[in-house]
């Protein structure tokens, strides 16, 4: 059966109202990011706010490591454990699935600071460090959810919109004059398997996705590395892509891997244009014409969601984004029988 969820970050400050709103309004409910609420609660702040972890801070809007945790570091922390704190409330007996979302280790070294070198993607030693502590601070945060929530399916998204431009060498040094070394795929993947190793170190099966809305630069996504579990995979169970990021090459991997029985997250309503969303015909078209171009039985592993976050919506677009991929989500099904 086809499902939807949502990938990303919502509008506004009120984390209890964007919760509700999950759990009311998506099959697969997920734990909201707000933004809106300070630097602290952006991408990279929120992934360098895990409870654990290296310590750094903010300064001149640069995220860095530092040699003890900044005011806003501290922040995101205190961030993290409101929100679960709330969520608490907000999910109270709830049984079924849950996903929860955290930077992945590539985006936070392509944009957090380190001195003497510029960046972390820099540093070998310090990439591997920065990767190290966010893979420990993430398997303490599904530990944390395990013991709040003994009831519900937990799954683990990991964000990664720099991986492509990593891999590239298109991330460009603090001055803009030159970009950094490309790092190969071997590297990639090993960082992110820390992560996907996590939950198994604490006793849990978590299913893992990474996610990403960039388009891979060089050929296809080598999805085969990114789900692989041998020694040298990154170990994902899922694979979540922006649709309209997609080349031909990208559709064939995707049917390699969804046959081995890998779950895909289709990112099939965009979330840039100036109709939002698009109304439910033109979603179950797009959903239909990628499901035949990958080639591959993926109906019960397939989840339709926003190509990004919606932080950028006003809430009444996206209460109706999500009536929309419910409303497509049944129509594909339907489609498909």
């Amino acid at each position: 059966m086809v499902s939807f969820s949502g990938v990303g970050s919502l509008p506004g400050t009120d984390f209890a109202a964007a919760a509700r709103l999950t759990f009311d309004k998506v099959a697969l409910p997920y734990l909201p990011e707000l933004p809106a609420r300070g630097p602290w609660a952006q991408m990279i702040g929120r992934g360098l706010g895990l409870p654990s972890g290296l310590p750094a801070e903010l300064a001149a809007g640069e995220w860095r490591l530092a040699d003890t945790p900044g005011v806003d570091q501290r922040r995101a922390r205190a961030t993290w454990r409101d929100d679960l704190d709330r969520l608490d409330e907000v999910a109270d007996g709830y049984t079924g699935r849950f996903k929860v979302a955290v930077t992945g280790p590539w985006t936070l070294a392509a944009a957090t600071g380190v001195a003497h070198v510029g960046r972390v993607l820099a540093d070998v030693g310090a990439r591997r460090d920065l990767a190290q502590s966010i893979a420990e601070a993430v398997g303490e945060l599904l530990a944390d959810l395990a013991r709040r929530f003994p009831g519900v399916e937990l799954m683990l998204q990991v964000d990664e919109p720099s991986l492509p431009a990593v891999a590239a060498g298109a991330v460009p040094t603090p001055g803009g004059f030159f970009r950094h070394r490309a790092v190969d795929l071997p590297e990639l993947c090993r960082a992110l398997g820390w992560i996907t190793a996590e939950p198994a170190r604490h006793g849990l099966a978590v299913a893992t996705i990474l996610h990403s809305c960039a388009p891979w630069r060089d050929g296809a996504w080598p999805l085969q590395s990114l789900v692989g579990t041998d020694s040298t995979g990154a170990g994902f169970g899922a694979i979540s892509l922006d649709l309209d990021q997609l080349t031909d090459p990208d559709f064939d991997a995707l049917a390699g891997v969804v046959d081995d029985g890998a779950a895909l997250y289709l990112g099939c309503l965009p979330t840039v244009g100036e109709v939002r969303p698009l109304p439910v015909d033109a979603v179950r078209r797009r959903v239909l014409t990628a499901l035949d171009r990958i080639g591959a039985p993926v109906t019960d592993r397939l989840i339709i969601t926003p190509a990004c976050g919606l932080a950028g919506w006003m809430p009444g677009e996206v209460s109706r984004a999500f009536d929309v991929l419910a409303k497509a989500a049944d129509q594909v099904d339907d489609a498909l029988a």
